[in-house]
């Protein structure tokens, strides 16, 4: 398990006293409101930031940083990931999982055969699809449904997934 949950990407600056708009990475954006810090991943190291304000616009939010009260200071971090502590991060409801928590497992099929590896999550407005790199039939899109995703065991690091009728 990741130690660290990304929660956001710097998108661009906003106005000229440092603030910065953030495309969330969580289910609710309102997220922010509660946290007291991110961690700036500069390229080099993490960086803490304590967030002295939140708004929203949009999709985005938009966040001001304590001590940063200058473009020209938070400017060069355009594209940047920000974090949070596994141990900030919110609750989950039943057959909810951190996307972190889901690469690189190893995904079953219904008879226990080896089908692949979840590669990534696409996140669409209806539901979440899964990209399996399937061993033996390349790229495989699988909708995060009850009806297609059986099981998921984090300890395990495995998922158990019926193969619907058109999904190869």
């Amino acid at each position: 398990m990741e130690d660290l949950l990304k929660v956001g990407v710097i998108t661009t600056t906003h106005g000229v006293r440092g603030e910065v708009k953030v495309y969330p990475t969580t289910d609710e954006p309102e997220r922010f409101l509660d946290l007291e810090y991110v961690l700036l991943d500069t390229g080099k190291e993490l960086r803490r930031l304590d967030i002295k304000n939140v708004r929203f616009f949009k999709n985005l939010v938009i966040l001001k940083f304590d001590g940063i009260d200058n473009i020209n200071d938070i400017e060069k971090y355009k594209g940047r990931d920000l974090w949070i502590p596994r141990e900030e991060a919110q609750e989950l409801d039943e057959d909810e999982y951190y996307i972190a928590d889901l690469l690189g497992m190893k995904v079953l099929l219904e008879d226990g055969t080896e089908f692949g590896t979840l590669k990534n999550v696409m996140e669409t407005g209806a539901n979440d699809v899964y990209i399996v790199d399937s061993l033996e039939h390349g790229e495989v899109l699988l909708p995060a449904i009850k009806e297609c995703i059986l099981d998921v065991d984090i300890e395990a690091n495995t998922m158990t997934v019926h193969l619907m009728k058109g999904l190869l």
